[in-house]
């Protein structure tokens, strides 16, 4: 565990580790889940405005949907599959790999990216990094926070949040020996296999703030599949 500590609000003068990292460009390839137009290029935005990303992938089934300016779009099966790990291990050209697994929009905390980098580099066996963040509905801001990642952890719910940050080349070391295929776990397969040869480390520090742009209660928000 890394210890608390709110990086979205300062930075002091012992964090100039932080403002190099910042200044290593294009290390990180991001994933992201396209929802609608507006929610999905708030995300990006909010990405491309790090120094640290290279590359952004919009994932999604729907064929023949507008890609957004300076982005690549990926047709996929489900997020959650094994297969669409296997094609974010075949895209990812970076140091790192960040996932964002919501579509509705996401604002990073001031030197979040560089934040999450920076841990993942005090060791070179740490394979995930994932952080607390908040999430805003309306105007209200609530903390969100996640627990330590306890080796041997087989839940397939446990919250990591919607950012996890991978070394490429623990991803793609274990998506090659994905053989199994699942439409539904093949993110939480990837994670079981992760663990056996990489360190899980949760920033216990608050670097992200989910936004909540559909505010109706999930009564309503089912039957949206029949709304033509």
């Amino acid at each position: 565990e890394i210890h608390w500590r709110d990086w979205s609000s300062d930075v002091c003068s012992s964090d100039l580790s932080l403002i190099a990292i910042s200044k290593m460009k294009k290390r990180i390839n991001c994933f992201i889940p396209f929802g609608t137009s507006e929610d999905t290029m708030q995300t990006v935005k909010e990405l491309q405005a790090s120094e640290l990303v290279d590359k952004i992938y919009l994932l999604g089934s729907a064929p023949g949907k507008k890609c957004l300016p300076d982005c690549e779009w990926l047709p996929i099966d489900g997020l959650y599959s094994t297969s669409t790990m296997k094609t974010i291990a075949a895209h990812a050209s970076t140091d790192y790999i960040l996932l964002y697994t919501k579509q509705t929009p996401l604002k990073l905390g001031l030197y979040a990216l560089e934040r999450m980098v920076q841990v993942m580099e005090n060791n070179k066996k740490n394979g995930i990094v994932y952080a607390d963040r908040y999430q805003q509905i309306h105007e209200e801001l609530k903390q969100a926070p996640v627990i330590d990642y306890q080796l041997g952890s087989v839940r397939d719910d446990f919250d990591f949040g919607s950012i996890l940050l991978f070394s490429t080349s623990a991803f793609t070391y274990t998506a090659d020996k994905l053989y199994k295929r699942y439409q539904y776990a093949g993110l939480y397969n990837m994670r079981l296999f992760i663990a056996v040869n990489y360190s899980i480390i949760h920033i216990n520090e608050y670097l992200y703030t989910e936004v909540e742009t559909d505010t109706r209660k999930s009564g309503e928000k089912q039957f949206d599949y029949v709304d033509p």
